[in-house]
């Protein structure tokens, strides 16, 4: 469907852009992307490793209406438009949507922080010439990480996915960050390979056609780090 007027401004590097596009692609939604660049820290970075950075911001415009959030805008996207592309994306039932709530606010509270500050520190700062890698840091936040994917693992031995035997946005949410850990190292690898069930739902999750697209589209443009 041609939703007429929706516009993404941001770079696919960004977790938060990519989570939006996953969710345009999963609803079969047409859209513009404009590339801007807006950061929520002041890097003063090369413009070409700026280009790169996972911590850029999104904003997303339909009309009149402008959200900055991702989430918000990945719900917004669901209940404008039902009827397109995935379905199920959002649940079919409050009972759904509510267990789908549930997991979504489990990954922005304490699944982001510790994964956002391990896509820093073993797929960004390796690259930056005058940051180094703070391995107190890493341990710290590897460990919030194993604990939250324990929780997973549990759920992910009764389904398919966080909410259920659907893909929903509990586990599109997730994906943004951990590609990013999975293929920074081996050490970022290993915290979704070695729980059996997470790392079954990593590999069901990432090969799925709208994150593929989204992966290539952080691929054409800049460009991966060489």
């Amino acid at each position: 469907m041609a939703a007429a007027g929706l516009q993404v401004f941001g770079q696919p590097a960004s977790t938060d852009v990519a989570r939006v596009l996953t969710c345009l692609f999963e609803k079969n939604l047409e859209f513009e992307l404009v590339r801007i660049d807006t950061f929520k820290k002041s890097h003063k970075l090369p413009e070409f490793i700026k280009l790169r950075d996972p911590t850029g911001q999104v904003t997303f415009k339909h009309g009149d209406k402008t959200i900055v959030d991702s989430r918000a805008i990945c719900r917004y996207l669901c209940t404008s438009f039902p009827e397109d592309g995935n379905r199920t994306l959002y649940g079919t039932g409050s009972l759904e949507r509510a267990s789908i709530e549930q997991w979504l606010q489990a990954e922005a509270q304490s699944f982001d922080a510790p994964s956002s500050e391990l896509v820093f520190q073993l797929a960004f700062a390796p690259h930056l010439k005058d940051v180094h890698p703070d391995e107190a840091r890493i341990a710290e936040n590897e460990k919030k990480l194993q604990n939250m994917l324990g929780v997973y693992d549990e759920m992910l031995s009764k389904h398919k996915y966080l909410a259920g035997d659907e893909f929903t946005l509990a586990d599109l949410s997730h994906l943004p960050s951990s590609h990013y850990i999975v293929n920074s190292s081996d050490r970022g690898r290993k915290l979704f390979t070695a729980k059996k069930h997470v790392a079954k739902w990593y590999e069901k999750i990432s090969t799925r056609d709208s994150w593929m697209q989204v992966v290539k589209m952080q691929k054409e443009h800049p460009g991966t780090f060489e």
